[in-house]
């Protein structure tokens, strides 16, 4: 408790800080009990308080403790003044009159905690009841009292007010807690009526309860008299109030002479009388004050037996005053039935209707039901009218969905009730949005046929809608299954083209195709025809059709009133064949495509019987594809494995071009430049009839032009470096055929070596490669745009149609797709389907360890590069050249620190060493090993180390002059090692004498390491192949070694059989290789 000289020093400081004049207004505010709510927040010494001014206003007040008083510091408040202003002041005095609150509380005991969880069902022992004095007053108009409620406790004599305020209850701490807070809330309920209702007392003693809005006051009123608040009449004579009864507003309706009299009336639950009706609570009446008949109202007031009861039904003003001056309305009899179909809706719904003496019968409202109005106009349109019906009397009306206000016989909470049990699927059809019907609706076309077959028939089938039709509906129906679809083709100028012709019959009647594709591409569902028959266009030969019709214009420039499609799509024409009945073909056509399907298993052809060489089951079917390519001008991918001789077979091809046109210009074969004079040799081995020439020099280093240095030539060998340098001649001279070896050398479209292959005028032009795509699909589309040039015709649509949704999403559908359309192109057999007699092939990784010093450079450097290259990665193609230099740098350093510094070079190599341990066992068991490298400096490493160790050996790389001489002698000697450089000695190169192979370091392309490995693992080996890899442990190579098995799944997915893949080095591959 605060004593009297701290509140004095506490009103000190307040006046000081706001003035005698707002000092005074604010105590004057605070006497008034205009204070209504009041808390106060120990631990910021800060109270806030309800202010009741010209409005209600928050106000907060803020202290400074100082030598155990209060010192006020500022207070802020929502009315205009804002801050040090009256109402602040109000809540100064208040806080100081109930200074306890200020005080520092005891801490609550175990019984309080206890009681506080638990609950108490009984009054706490000393605590006083406190009761509500009710008091009629005259309201503002004569004929409404209102009701008067005051604070009573018990006194000597009695229940007395003891100067008790309603805003005094919350510091009234001595009486029943339940009480406080219950009669609390009332006081809040109170503070909610409108202000221009809000009536009290002398110091807010009275409340007026009749304006209080909220109808939870009886629900409150109720809880208090179950608690035990008594609500006492003004005289203690007429004991207490009963507990607030139900009451309901009733009109009474009976004939007279004059017409009609409608009378309002109120009747509680224990009266079958009328009621004297004093006043209503709440503008709306959610209450009523009255006596019941009988009782007297001749005395004063203050003797009235009175009482209160919760009133069912809408009251306004205007009938509250009939009600309460007992007042009745004269409907003339002429007006009866006006008064029947307007008035008495109204009044049903408002009050409850009775006719006392049962000389009014009401007429019957049936409603309301939901109409629904289809008016058929011409073109498949239609109108959609949705309305509610109803029957008053004997009078039917239709009204619109939303209420205008002029329909009294409406049931507006029953049409809401019928719209929401409507639980047809009217949002199929657009007839529902964002829950609610739309009353009016315009159709055309398919929606129109949909709303009659499928959503009409179901509304019929209802009993809460009737559906009414105006005009005459189309003979709509479903016509999917007479769906008939013919295919053909018819030749053109332009030999590689031929024109596409599709034709679509429904109840075999013709369907114009525009108008077909047009709904399939625009996505429309259906199909309607002008009799009213439609077709699902979701059937999956009209999808296809879709598809394939869409592939075909986005692959090519196409004209839009004709389809066309190349000799090279076979595949397409095959699945558009498949959806219906081929009615013509072009015998040009039927020659070369349905023979391009059917060539491996229909060709009877043999071997040229002047090839010096038995074909394997495989390689003849190969000749008879090629042969049949060759025969009809077309082109293709010979993509075998390696070492499965495409050689051979490619080799025959010529022979047996040779011998039916002997008189045919001469086969050109590209190759690289290492690979050049092996065709020579294999061409003297298996087909020595044949005149080849092999060129190696420019024309400017021969001295002659190309066609006589070729004069009289079968087979012209050269590589693409010449063709490159001598474009213009090659593309000059007409050849018979152009065979492209290891044809992943033009797999990129942008080189001028593929460029120049382009140019080649050849009518066949066949590719010949183990590995037709490394990294991406762009690579296959260049090859295929030279061997089959009509197939994808445009780079740009094939990589907005097939590269980028394969490669970005893995787009299993379309790389199916796109495995459907090579396919006729491509012949590939991998040694695990036809060479099941060839030796098995052993791989494994042999983890090898850096030593301590290796490790530590190799450590520091990874971190170094690893900063440099994630700066760069974000734009990889812009900073390509840097990021591969760095990753090389990392790569070279695994194999050997001298590789990358020279200085070094005493740190060693633990990948020579680790090699020279397995060479000695391979050489022990008189086997023979291939070693393969990409760093030519590491090669020389281990040149060394052979030397030193005694060990003989070949050397191949790039730079080497005399190719074949030093094949020879690996060949023909009996040196147990060859050095080869990885890209020098990846292709062109049969060596089945080696059955060892070791793989030094890791690239992330695989195709580039299994071309290197089928050197040795090839027709003609009759050893099984044992191949190792050498990985530096927790390096780089090993995260090339994992870039690896995701990227060969790329070849697989495409060429061979597999799933979806991803494209190549990416700057998430980057991230991962600096792990």
């Amino acid at each position: 408790m605060l004593s009297p000289a701290d509140r004095d020093h506490t009103l000190t400081t307040l006046v000081r800080a706001v003035g005698r004049t707002t000092y005074d207004r604010g105590v004057r505010y605070a006497r008034a009990g205009s204070v209504l709510e009041l808390d106060w927040i120990a631990d910021e010494h800060r109270a806030v308080g309800l202010v009741d001014g010209t409005d209600l206003y928050r106000t907060s007040v803020l202290f400074r403790p100082h030598t155990d008083r209060l010192e006020f510091t500022r207070g802020e408040c929502s009315c205009p003044v804002r801050l040090n202003c009256k109402h602040a002041v109000a809540v100064t005095v208040a806080l100081l009159e109930h200074s306890e609150s200020v005080a520092d509380a005891a801490p609550p005991s175990w019984e309080d905690l206890l009681d506080a969880a638990l609950g108490t069902a009984d009054r706490p022992a000393g605590a006083v009841p406190l009761a509500l004095q009710l008091t009629l007053t005259p309201g503002p108009r004569s004929q409404f009292w209102r009701l008067s409620a005051r604070l009573a406790r018990p006194g000597r004599a009695g229940w007395v007010n003891a100067n008790m305020t309603w805003s005094g209850l919350p510091s009234m701490h001595d009486v029943d807690p339940r009480h406080r807070d219950l009669l609390i809330e009332l006081h809040s309920m109170h503070q909610g009526a409108p202000r221009g209702r809000r009536v009290y007392g002398s110091v807010e003693k009275d409340l007026d309860l009749t304006t209080v809005a909220n109808p939870r006051l009886w629900t409150l009123l109720d809880e208090a008299v179950d608690a035990g608040i008594e609500l006492l009449y003004p005289r203690p004579a007429l004991g207490t109030v009963p507990r607030p009864g139900t009451a309901e507003l009733c009109v009474d309706i009976d004939e007279s002479a004059g017409g009609l009299e409608v009378t309002p009336t109120v009747r509680v639950d224990d009266s079958e009388l009328p009621v004297v009706v004093l006043g209503f609570f709440g503008s709306d009446a959610h209450g009523v004050l009255y006596l019941r008949p009988g009782d007297t109202t001749a005395s004063t007031p203050s003797v009235w037996p009175f009482r209160l009861a919760r009133l069912s039904g809408a009251a306004p003003p205007a009938m509250q005053e009939l009600v309460a001056a007992n007042a009745s309305i004269t409907v003339p009899a002429a007006d009866a039935d006006r008064f029947a179909t307007a008035y008495y809706p109204r009044l049903r719904r408002a009050a409850t209707v009775r006719s006392v003496a049962d000389s009014f019968t009401a007429p019957t409202i049936d409603g309301p039901h939901l109409l629904l109005t289809v008016a058929y106009r011409t073109g498949h349109r239609a109108q959609l009218h949705w309305q509610f019906r109803y029957t008053v009397g004997a009078t039917e009306h239709t009204v619109e969905l939303r209420p205008d206000g002029g329909e009294s016989f409406r049931d507006v909470e029953r049409e809401h009730a019928v719209l929401a049990g409507l639980d047809a699927p009217l949002e199929a059809y657009g007839l529902r949005a964002g829950g609610a019907v739309l009353a009016r609706v315009s159709l055309d076309g398919l929606d129109t046929a949909r709303v009659s077959t499928e959503l009409l028939p179901l509304l019929r089938g209802r009993d809460d809608v009737e559906v009414r039709v105006e005009g005459t509906a189309a003979d709509y129906r479903d016509a999917g299954e007479s769906v008939q679809i013919g295919v053909g083709t018819e030749s053109t100028d332009d030999g590689d083209w031929f024109d596409l012709s599709i034709a679509v019959r429904v109840e075999d009647r013709p369907v114009p195709f525009r108008d077909l594709f047009a709904a399939l591409t625009a996505g429309e569902s259906h199909l309607l025809l002008p009799d009213g028959a439609y077709v699902s266009l979701d059937r999956p030969e009209l999808q296809r059709l879709r598809e394939l019709i869409t592939e075909a214009r986005d692959l090519h420039e196409q004209d839009p009133d004709r389809l066309r499609l190349s000799r090279f799509q076979a595949g397409m024409w095959e699945e558009l064949a498949a959806l219906g009945v081929v009615e013509k073909q072009a015998a040009r056509w039927r020659e070369q495509v349905q023979g391009l399907l059917d060539v491996t298993t229909a060709s009877r052809l043999e071997a040229p019987a002047s090839l010096r060489a038995t074909l394997r089951p495989y390689q003849l079917d190969g000749f008879r594809w090629l042969a049949f390519l060759w025969t009809n001008r077309l082109g293709g991918i010979l993509a075998d494995d390696m070492g499965l001789g495409k050689t051979v077979q490619s080799l025959a091809l010529i022979c047996h071009a040779r011998q039916v046109n002997p008189a045919d210009p001469p086969v050109l074969i590209v190759a690289p430049t290492s690979v050049v004079a092996n065709w020579a040799a294999e061409a003297a081995r298996f087909a020595p009839h044949l005149r080849v020439v092999a060129v190696s020099e420019t024309g400017t280093k021969r001295g002659a032009a190309l066609a006589e240095s070729i004069e009289g030539a079968d087979v012209v060998v050269t590589s693409y470096t010449l063709a490159r340098l001598d474009d213009e001649e090659y593309a000059a001279h007409r050849w018979s055929m152009l065979l492209l070896d290891e044809a992943q050398f033009v797999k990129n479209h942008r080189s001028k070596a593929y460029q120049c292959m382009r140019r080649i005028d050849a009518p066949t032009k066949i590719a010949i490669t183990g590995t037709p795509m490394e990294n991406n699909l762009m690579e296959l589309w260049s090859l295929l745009s030279i061997s089959a040039p009509g197939l994808f015709p445009s780079p740009t649509r094939f990589g907005e149609f097939y590269r980028k949704p394969i490669e970005s999403g893995g787009d299993s559908e379309l790389l199916a797709q796109l495995k459907r359309r090579i396919r006729p192109l491509i012949l590939r057999r991998t040694k695990e389907q036809v060479a099941t007699d060839l030796p098995a092939k052993q791989e494994q990784v042999l983890e090898v360890e850096l030593t301590p010093r290796h490790r530590k450079l190799y450590d520091t450097q990874l971190q170094r590069e690893r900063q440099k290259i994630l700066g760069l990665v974000e734009d990889v193609d812009a900073n390509r050249f840097t990021i591969l230099q760095s990753l090389t740098l990392l790569r070279r350093l695994c194999l050997d620190a001298a590789l990358v510094d020279e200085k070094h070079a005493s740190v060693g190599s633990a990948k020579v060493d680790a090699l020279l341990e397995q060479l000695e066992d391979v050489i022990d068991g008189g086997h023979r090993a291939l070693v393969f490298s990409q760093f030519t400096g590491f090669l020389d490493r281990v040149r060394q180390r052979l030397d030193a160790e005694g060990v003989g050996y070949t050397y191949l790389d790039g730079r080497t002059r005399d190719r074949a001489k030093v094949l020879g002698e690996f060949k023909t000697g009996d040196a147990p090692v060859f050095l080869i450089s990885l890209k020098a000695g990846g292709f062109g190169l049969n060596l089945t004498e080696a059955d060892y192979c070791f793989l030094l370091d890791p690239w992330w392309n695989p195709a580039s390491e299994a071309q290197a490995v089928d050197r040795t693992h090839r027709i003609g080996q009759t050893r099984n192949v044992m191949v190792y890899r050498l990985i530096a442990k927790d390096t780089i190579e090993e995260k090339v070694l994992a870039l690896q098995a995701r990227k060969s799944e790329l070849f697989t997915s495409v060429v061979d059989e597999g799933g979806a893949f991803n494209a190549g080095l990416s700057a998430e591959d980057i991230k991962e290789l600096l792990g």
